[in-house]
């Protein structure tokens, strides 16, 4: 079994069930009590955010990049970014990192392909709502992605950092996204959407969604486990 180096802390409320899904989930594979081996390199993902938002790709590279070195100085033979946002400067790590990167947006996009979506719509981060990287991989596969309108952007960007990433829930704050996906799904007829925020699936936890909803965080766990576990 291939070692797994994760880069967390992006935020750490996902880190977490990050960690303790791959673990359960290599157990249930291998069908008895087994701790696969994984290295986390903790990072901030208020530095993450800022260096997006503030459009330097190539701090963010450096700074992702830097985490990755330390996970493959640790052993491991596979990396990932436990979060969306990061994945802005994705192609330029998977260049220049020394072990291969298993993506969160193409682990996604082929799910969506799998559940053969057509329109689905994407939250997340500013910089994951607003930028092509996310949307580049769906579009290439005829999916259509749609984002909130700028001032529905704005709150969950804003719910994302004040909120989410300080492992505050609100239940104020999830009927008002809720109510946004019902619109998109009655204006703009998106079939799923897209929780392109590692940390949004909190908000949703044993709620009735308007729409299906494509958990990110989840897709990414099983094809990590696909990834280490393949001989």
């Amino acid at each position: 079994m291939k070692k797994l180096g994760l880069i967390g802390g992006v935020g750490p409320e996902s880190t977490i069930p990050y960690y303790r899904s791959i673990v359960n989930g290599v157990k249930d594979r291998v069908g008895r009590p087994y701790l696969p081996p994984l290295t986390i390199e903790s990072l901030s993902c208020f530095e993450v955010i800022r260096m997006s938002s503030e459009g330097d790709t190539e701090g963010l590279t450096a700074y992702l990049l830097a985490g990755i070195r330390n996970l493959a100085a640790a052993g491991a033979e596979v990396g990932a970014l436990a979060c969306n946002t990061g994945h802005l400067v994705f192609d330029e790590l998977q260049k220049a990192s020394p072990i291969p990167l298993v993506s969160i947006v193409e682990a996604t996009c082929a799910e969506a392909v799998l559940r053969g979506y057509k329109k689905v719509g994407l939250m997340g981060t500013s910089a994951t709502m607003e930028a092509d990287f996310f949307k580049a991989p769906f579009c290439k596969a005829g999916i259509e992605v749609i984002i909130p309108d700028a001032e529905e952007r704005a709150y969950i960007a804003n719910r994302i950092l004040n909120e989410l990433e300080m492992n505050i829930v609100s239940e104020q704050t999830a009927a008002h996204i809720l109510k946004i996906m019902e619109r998109m799904a009655k204006e703009q007829q998106i079939e799923a959407v897209v929780l392109g925020c590692t940390e949004l699936p909190l908000l949703f936890e044993g709620r009735t969604t308007p729409v299906p909803l494509l958990d990110t965080m989840q897709i990414h766990i099983n094809a990590l486990i696909d990834t280490i576990m393949e001989e």
